[in-house]
């Protein structure tokens, strides 16, 4: 029995000791860090430099593709990207609500468009099952 009241009273004080020689390590620590004040003028000289990008010859990624266009809505999502002169009619596909046309732009992705949807330089005019009319209302401004 002895050994068994000693092997307790051992571990209560190691169980009372640890966590007060931990606190007073870490206080220890946090005194020997010294403090640093920075400048704002350091901090802006210590910063790195400004990433840049070379695109070689590709489409810049930052460049806005909506044109500088102020608001989404259904209509107009092509706006900016897509012009008359670079759509290549891919096929027109009837749906309950009408002719939707699938048109490629000059990156080859799909665009589907439906009477009325907005292009950089005009709009779709009409659609029907052999058809696409657009009209122009101004040249597509250069960026």
């Amino acid at each position: 029995m002895s050994k068994h009241k000693f092997l307790i009273i051992g571990l209560l004080t190691l169980g009372f000791l640890v966590p007060l020689i931990l606190a007073q390590t870490q206080e220890q620590t946090k005194q020997e860090q010294p403090q640093t004040i920075i400048s704002s003028q350091q901090m802006l000289t210590d910063m790195p430099p400004r990433a840049s990008y070379d695109p070689g010859g590709r489409r810049d990624p930052f460049k806005d593709l909506l044109g500088n266009r102020t608001g989404t809505g259904k209509t107009g999502a092509t706006e900016g990207i897509l012009s008359i002169d670079n759509a290549t009619l891919v096929g027109i596909v009837k749906t309950p609500k009408g002719f939707v046309a699938i048109v490629s732009g000059p990156q080859e992705f799909p665009y589907f468009l439906k009477v009325g949807d907005k292009l950089s330089d005009g709009y779709v005019l009409t659609i029907d099952e052999s058809k696409v009319v657009f009209r122009k209302t101004h040249d597509r401004a250069s960026p």
